[in-house]
Parts: C-alpha cells; sequence; structure tokens
C-alpha cells in the first residue's frame, strides 16, 4: 500500500508539510543535529552557519554520495533555509517550523527552477519526510519503493495544472 501524498505545488514552489507532537526545539535538533540527521537523511560534516557550505551524506541514494549544501539562513529553531546544485540546476530548500500548544509543524519547500522532474522530486521528498517521522517516532524506516512511482502521477498531475 503506498502512502498518501502531502505534497502540493503552489506556484513554482512545491510544499509539504509533517506534524509532530514534540516542542519546536527538540524538532529543530532534528534537523540540524549531524547524529540525529543520520537517522533520517543522512550525517553531515563541516561548520555549521549562515554562508557556509557543509558535506551531506545522502544515505539513502544509491552510493550515498556526498554532496555540498550551503546554508542560506539558519534562525534557530524557526527556519534553516539550504541550496545545493549548479547555478541552472540549483535546489533551494526551505524548512520552517511553528509550534502551537507543544505541536510543530514542519513547512518544507524546494523553490523550483523549472517543473519537469516534479514526478520524481515530489516523491522523494515526502519519502524524506515521512523518514524523519520514522526516526523520531522509532518507528521502521520507510521503503521508497512504496513512495515510487505510485506517487508520481500524483505530482505529474500537479505540473499539468
Amino acid at each position: 500500500m503506498s502512502p498518501t501524498p502531502t505534497g502540493r505545488l503552489l506556484g513554482g514552489d512545491l510544499v509539504l508539510t509533517r506534524t509532530f507532537p514534540a516542542p519546536v526545539i527538540d524538532v529543530w535538533a532534528s534537523l540540524t543535529d549531524p547524529e540525529r540527521t543520520a537517522r533520517w537523511f543522512g550525517p553531515w560534516e563541516g561548520e555549521a552557519g549562515p554562508g557556509r557550505i557543509i558535506k551531506v551524506q545522502m544515505a539513502h541514494e544509491q552510493g550515498q554520495p556526498w554532496m555540498d549544501m550551503t546554508i542560506d539562513a539558519c534562525e534557530p529553531p524557526h527556519r534553516l533555509a539550504i541550496s545545493a546544485g549548479e547555478a541552472d540546476d540549483r535546489w533551494r530548500l526551505d524548512l520552517v517550523l511553528t509550534e502551537r500548544a507543544g505541536i510543530t509543524e514542519l513547512r518544507f519547500t524546494q523553490h523550483l527552477t523549472r517543473l519537469d522532474g516534479l514526478g520524481e522530486i515530489g516523491p522523494g521528498w515526502e519519502f524524506y519526510l515521512d523518514a524523519l517521522v520514522a526516526a523520531r517516532d522509532g518507528t521502521p524506516m520507510p521503503s521508497f519503493d512504496d513512495y515510487y512511482p505510485a506517487l508520481k502521477e500524483h505530482f505529474e498531475a500537479q505540473r499539468r495544472g
């Protein structure tokens, strides 16, 4: 059974949300502490800070490659903006946390430069965010095979309008 997609295309932005029954500072640590990011995305190394470049390992990708990511903004514990890739294919990501009554919402946004590939990108982020949920809950990690190609059409349909 494939997971239910949550991602929506809003203009040129792909937006996904997840909620956590936890304080914002704890969810922030899941997004920024290298030992905790290793549990769901991959470890990172380097000296973090706005304008700095860190190396992040894509632990769930084939070959587990390392990639450079630039920290564009860091406003603990509410906003982290990072980017990676080359100028014409640069991925710009914005992670915003808000807490209300002990419940923290993560609003994950990828600012897209083009819409081709949305059918692959969307399922990938759904997988990673569900991996974050699993890592925080201590439940088994999801399998990417449950996300792609099962969720591809959901995202392609949004691209077509």
